[in-house]
């Protein structure tokens, strides 16, 4: 789920945990790539379990009959920042200062039949001050002897985020555990990005297929890589155009100067040995507004599954 603000994706196939009962951290930073601008952080605590079926919300997503089921629940905080932090001025022509905190209600739905997966995914939360980013990215710089950002005054205002992500995907071919090529498109709407997405995965290496029911045949060991190239079409990003409720936001950029087909390349290695899952990649954004510039970032997944077992099934 690669969105333009929203930049952590839980339920793509190549991160498929095997298990329906699984709790998984990830964690952003630029500094991976020795940068520190426009997405600088972001982290994600990730739990899917059986009971969560029960939560209310999951009424709203979209879950195909007659298919297994995993449900999941997301925290999620993330940051962006200009080109520098050294201003205490507003950067004309530079990203806006934006912070979010989400709460994400998503759902997983695999036909193995059709070799198709569908997630669903609702997102709801605050983007602005109280989301504390000056405060996580200050508390990060100091333990890091890094600098003492400025210019977060002028952040992206106060603002209801209220989300719905809707992602399909189809293998288009596989060659046993080895090989993995599936196609993949995605839609956004809501107050805090609108846009669609599409793309493909390639998977290759040592990994049980995530399209089939393997769960008898399980590999206790699955090392691979994987690249993802995706281009968008965007309507609407309120880290870069301020909130859709809250207009106060001392400066945003304006919709004329939006690049509205980005592409971006994610790629990167999984370690899977029986249930743990380890996971380092790194992303490349092309620029998101006129006077901007692209952009790269790197992240790591762990995540524990409780038991291999299979999905629910509604």
């Amino acid at each position: 789920m690669l969105s333009v603000a929203q930049r952590i994706d839980n339920t793509a196939s190549f991160r498929d945990m095997g298990s329906d009962t699984y709790a998984r951290f990830h964690y952003d930073n630029d500094y991976f790539t020795a940068t520190d601008y426009y997405y600088t952080q972001g982290y994600s605590i990730e739990i899917v379990n059986p009971a969560l079926r029960k939560n209310p919300l999951t009424k709203l997503l979209v879950k195909p009959k007659g298919n297994p089921i995993r449900y999941g629940l997301a925290l999620e905080h993330f940051g962006f920042t200009p080109t520098t932090l050294s201003s205490d001025a507003i950067l004309v022509g530079d990203r806006p200062f934006a912070a979010g905190i989400l709460l994400k209600t998503f759902s997983i739905t695999t036909d193995t039949l059709r070799r198709v997966r569908v997630s669903s995914l609702l997102s709801t939360g605050m983007v602005g001050p109280v989301a504390f980013g000056y405060e996580m990215q200050a508390a990060i710089h100091r333990l890091i002897n890094g600098v003492e950002p400025h210019g977060w005054e002028h952040q992206i205002r106060n603002d209801a985020i209220l989300n719905y992500t809707l992602t399909y995907e189809k293998q288009l071919y596989a060659y046993q555990h080895a090989l993995s090529v599936s196609a993949n498109a995605q839609a956004q709407a809501g107050t805090f990005v609108n846009r669609v997405q599409t793309g493909f995965v390639v998977m290759a290496g040592r990994f049980d297929p995530p399209f089939a029911h393997s769960i008898n045949k399980r590999l206790p060991l699955q090392l691979y890589v994987y690249a993802q190239p995706l281009v968008s079409l965007v309507a609407y990003d309120a880290s870069l155009q301020g909130g859709l409720f809250n207009r106060s936001s001392p400066y945003v950029i304006p919709a004329n100067q939006l690049m509205r087909t980005p592409f971006q390349a994610n790629y990167g290695a999984v370690l899977r040995y029986r249930k743990l899952y380890l996971e380092y990649y790194q992303s490349w954004l092309s620029r998101e507004f006129e006077t901007g510039m692209p952009h790269r970032w790197g992240g790591v997944k762990i995540g524990l599954a409780f038991h291999a077992s299979d999905q629910v099934a509604n």
